[in-house]
């Protein structure tokens, strides 16, 4: 992380202790990085638009409504079993839905900045041996609901804006419907061995649950890698541009 956002976070009370040697996890054998793999590092600017917008990266971000707004690419649109909802380029993008060249810790100061409290509910405790236990941390409701976002697509179809949820972009492979529209939830990932493992695995928002991702799907079937496949008749050509928008979940009004 370079040294202009660490400022930035230490000056905004938001940078976090990297967790003691033996406070660390282990990682699951898929998303351990290579020794030799290097963590890309933060822009080190982040620039102030106007009254509410900052930008970092190519990450616009606004104080005032907490929204974030990043570029991404349709990755997939028919036919394969999606583990992930967005990854880093250089990630998993053969289950994947779309792809991004911003870098998770870029992302994870944005979502620090605006106050989003990360939720570790879906991060899997370790055992003494390495293996992943059945069981989670319990966390308050209080920090829950702070950490469940909603996540958007915006894209141009024939000069027209056109926008979704990404869930509606998403189908069961058994029901054929699409993906409820049930929160994601915002993490913040982990450490391990200095490693940030949601910039050293490219995991953004995972459906298939795991400790690395930055964001989870908090919704049914979010413990299966079998079930989740692109919505092809919603889903643009691959290669679409799209701006990914997340904002705060809104609780569906209440049915009179």
């Amino acid at each position: 992380m370079s040294r202009g956002i660490l400022f930035l976070l230490a000056t905004t009370g938001l940078l976090c202790a990297e967790p003691s040697k033996d406070d660390r996890a282990p990682v699951e054998p898929k998303t351990l990085p290579a020794p030799d793999q290097p963590v890309a590092e933060a822009q080190p600017a982040v620039k102030e638009l106007d009254a509410d917008r900052l930008q970092l990266g190519e990450i616009i971000f606004n104080r005032k409504t907490r929204e974030i707004r990043f570029p991404a690419l349709v990755n997939m649109r028919d036919g394969e079993i999606l583990e992930y909802a967005i990854v880093h380029s250089k990630g998993k993008v053969h289950e994947a839905l779309l792809t991004t060249e911003v870098p998770a810790t870029e992302l994870n100061v944005a979502f620090k900045l605006l106050r989003y409290e990360g939720s570790p509910e879906f991060y899997a405790e370790w055992e003494a041996d390495g293996v992943l236990s059945n069981r989670f941390p319990i966390v308050k409701q209080e920090t829950k609901d702070a950490a469940r976002i909603d996540i958007g697509v915006e894209w141009k179809e024939e000069e027209k804006t056109r926008t979704a949820k990404i869930n509606e972009w998403i189908s069961h492979g058994t029901t054929g419907e699409p993906m409820p529209a049930d929160p994601w939830v915002y993490g913040g990932s982990m450490f391990y061995k200095g490693s940030f493992l949601a910039e050293s695995t490219g995991d953004t928002a995972a459906i298939f649950i795991t400790n690395a991702a930055l964001i989870n799907y908090s919704g049914k079937d979010n413990k299966s890698d079998e079930v989740w496949f692109p919505f092809p008749k919603r889903v643009p050509p691959e290669g679409t541009h799209v701006t990914i928008v997340i904002t705060p979940h809104k609780k569906p009004a209440a049915k009179p």
